[in-house]
């Protein structure tokens, strides 16, 4: 008997000021984190995936997940963090979001 493969619920957290992605699989947590920049932009500045989980492709969902909800939320997205900003160079769908575009 097999069991079905889930696909982990992100979850987000939010202050006034900062916020994070956070999804767990297998006892282990992902995270991405940002900075508020006032009303029109979020900071990514740091995205955190467990060598367990590497190269699961979690960490890009945390960043489309982050994408998506900038978009929805009409606000622009600076990414500091490396792993973030290599996603979104890789994704021409996600450019329309970055601040300055």
């Amino acid at each position: 008997m097999t069991t079905p493969d889930i696909t982990p619920e992100i979850r987000r957290e939010e202050t006034e000021t900062k916020g994070r992605y956070t999804l767990h699989h297998t006892g282990h947590d992902a995270v991405l984190t940002y900075s508020r920049l006032g009303r029109s932009a979020i900071i990514i500045d740091h995205t955190e995936v467990p060598n367990a989980l590497r190269g699961t492709g979690l960490g890009r969902r945390l960043v489309a997940h982050a994408i998506a909800d900038a978009r929805a939320e009409g606000l622009k997205v600076i990414p500091l963090c490396p792993f973030a900003k290599a996603q979104i160079a890789r994704t021409p769908d996600w450019q329309d979001v970055l601040q300055g575009r």
